[in-house]
């Protein structure tokens, strides 16, 4: 970042929004980051900007103020300071350093307060290989930080199999060694070390050694490979197999950790992947580094919304967070949709097929399994929260004045026309309240017509709720298109609710939602979890009507075949069906038998019955 100038206004004595009106004009067109300063003089908002004067201007427009959440940031701004930098990308990067700095209340929150462990090769003689969550400015090389510790002892286990390195913290001077200050220890003895500490590897075998090392947790696996390969050969030639079988065996693990960690195309070399998920409050970015061919890091943080953040802007944020904690210098970046932030030598790519668009694919799904989990984890610890959440995103994408915290929903069955049935369920707070479910029976209607039936229950139904003084639902549920849901308005009309009481239709084929007087369904994301609560209650309605449904035509096939005796009840019939299975086993049985279950006269009257058919 050059030519940084930094412009501080003090509050004259003069009305707020004259101040502020002056502050704006004075403005310039450069890029650069605006900081927001309420009465008290605390940082409350920080943003960058590709132009200072029009992206600040346009907090204070009619537009923009009538989001709820900008205009309370607005009320509060009582002093603005600004700084000038040379491109856009700075402007990022100072954003992002002032927001962790000062952690402004209006401002995204990366919740992410974990240390990362590094693998760091000491700046020292023979230098050391090992993990550490203090990153000291000595001149020593660190690579990570690892997001997975496991994938770091994954490394360092490998290195351990492959090199013979020193862990002990001796001063290996080349005085020291001569003057032979030092003694092999165990780690000699048993195979770990080669023993630098009394001259038994050179310093330039030792070198050779940990270039290969910092090749490997670079994730350039062929490399040390390649090398290995070379140096087989050479031992072979020179006929020294003993020493070509331990190199041989290096090579088959090497060959063994790659299988497991390519997950695409080998050519896919030196890449960043970042996909991102949110909802109404948050946002989760997946961050995967590839270099050839394998993931060698992978990374999920969230964002916390202030302002109702675009996905590009939190995006961005993100992608600049990441890049400079885990040191990543691609020059490719993987993303769902175009970046509009330019960063230099950095190529953003839209893949729309191929390797690296299953690589975003692979990204996404990484995402996606982390929000689920942390809304399992939510469930758990803060159920009521939970519930909160999804109620007020169900709110906001069903159009709702209020949240849907009593949902009523209805089904219709019949077959071919006869024992036409209805179901009603009901969810409260997203859960199913199953003591208020209710059946219903069709009296008017004739045949099967399943709009009239709709008409019908909805209009019994809330006449009943009416007459009884019940709490009215928050939303009611139609399973159904545009032809179910007009029917149910007809009866909202006639009882004078409509307008008073949320209704939606959904029809299966596509899984539509339909509003009252709008031709045009609306398409909810299939991973959404509002359309997820509306079709667990669909399901749930035509679950709970098709059990009415088939206990009203079981009874009605009892009344054709065992009820026409006269002199036998349906309970009777019913007791009959239970121990025998069927009717034709009933026609088979012995008289005995039928007097068993009903006794002498009954049982007659059905061994006669039969018999005499």
């Amino acid at each position: 970042m050059q030519d940084v100038f930094v412009f501080i206004f003090a509050v004259f004595p003069m009305e707020k929004s004259e101040y502020i009106n002056n502050i704006i004009r004075a403005l310039p067109d450069n890029p650069g980051v605006y900081q927001y300063f309420d009465v008290e003089g605390k940082i409350i908002y920080v943003g960058k900007a590709k132009n200072l004067k029009k992206r600040v201007s346009s907090y204070f427009n009619k537009d923009q103020s009538e989001n709820g959440k900008t205009q309370i940031l607005v009320r509060k701004i009582a002093d603005i300071k600004f700084i000038i930098v040379d491109t856009e990308l700075d402007a990022l990067l100072l954003e992002n350093n002032l927001i962790k700095k000062y952690q402004p209340r209006y401002n995204v929150l990366l919740k992410d307060d974990k240390t990362y462990p590094w693998i760091c090769i000491k700046n020292e003689r023979f230098p050391r290989v090992f993990s550490t969550r203090n990153f000291i400015k000595d001149g020593s090389l660190y690579f990570g930080p690892y997001a997975s510790g496991k994938l770091m002892h994954t490394v360092l286990d490998l290195i351990k199999h492959l090199f013979k390195l020193r862990n002990c913290n001796l001063n290996l001077t080349d005085e020291n060694i001569k003057a032979n200050k030092f003694k092999v220890c165990l780690e000699y003895h048993i195979g770990n070390c080669k023993a630098p500490c009394v001259g038994k590897e050179s310093e330039e075998e030792y070198n050779e050694t940990i270039a290969d090392i910092k090749e490997i947790v670079k994730g350039n696996i062929n490399t040390v490979s390649r090398h290995l390969k070379d140096l087989l050969q050479t031992t072979v030639e020179k006929m020294e197999f003993e020493k070509a079988h331990i190199i041989k065996e290096k090579i088959d693990l090497l060959d063994k950790f790659q299988s497991k960690s390519t997950v695409v195309s080998p050519t896919i070399n030196n890449v960043d992947v970042f996909s991102i998920v949110s909802d109404e409050k948050n946002a989760y970015i997946n961050f995967l580094k590839v270099v050839n061919g394998a993931i060698i890091q992978g990374h999920t943080v969230e964002l916390k919304k202030k302002l109702d953040e675009s996905n590009e802007e939190l995006l961005t944020l993100a992608i600049a967070e990441l890049r400079e904690r885990f040191n990543s210098d691609s020059k490719e970046i993987v993303v769902p949709f175009e970046i509009e932030t330019e960063f230099p030598n950095v190529e953003f790519i839209v893949p729309q097929r191929g390797d690296k668009k299953h690589l975003l694919e692979l990204s996404l799904r990484n995402v996606e399994y982390y929000r689920r989990e942390k809304m399992k984890q939510e469930s758990l610890v803060d159920p009521e929260r939970h519930t909160k959440r999804i109620l007020e995103q169900m709110k906001k994408d069903l159009r709702l004045t209020e949240e849907p915290r009593h949902i009523e929903c209805f089904d219709n069955s019949n077959f071919q026309g006869a024992y036409p049935v209805a179901a009603m369920t009901v969810f409260k707070d997203t859960k199913p309240s199953k003591k208020d479910y209710r059946h219903f029976n069709i009296k008017t209607v004739e045949g099967p017509d399943d709009f009239a039936s709709m008409e019908e229950i909805i209009y019994r139904r809330y006449k009943r709720v009416l007459e009884e003084k019940q709490s009215m639902p928050q939303l009611i549920v139609i399973d159904g298109g545009k032809g179910q849901l007009s029917a149910a308005l007809e009866s909202l009309d006639k009882l004078g609710l409509r307008g008073q009481v949320a209704i939606i239709g959904i029809a299966k084929r596509l899984e539509e939602i339909y509003f009252p007087g709008d031709s045009i369904p609306l398409y909810l994301d299939k991973r959404s979890e509002s359309l997820k609560i509306i079709q667990q209650i669909r399901d749930e309605a035509h679950r709970f009507g098709i059990t009415h449904h088939r206990s009203k035509r079981d009874k009605g096939t009892l009344k054709t075949e065992l009820t026409e005796i006269k002199g036998i009840s349906d309970t009777s019939a019913q007791k009959l069906l239970s121990h025998f299975k069927s009717v034709k086993k009933i026609k088979e049985a012995k008289e005995e038998e039928l007097v068993e279950i009903l006794g002498k006269s009954k049982g007659k009257l059905v061994f006669d019955f039969y018999k005499g058919k």
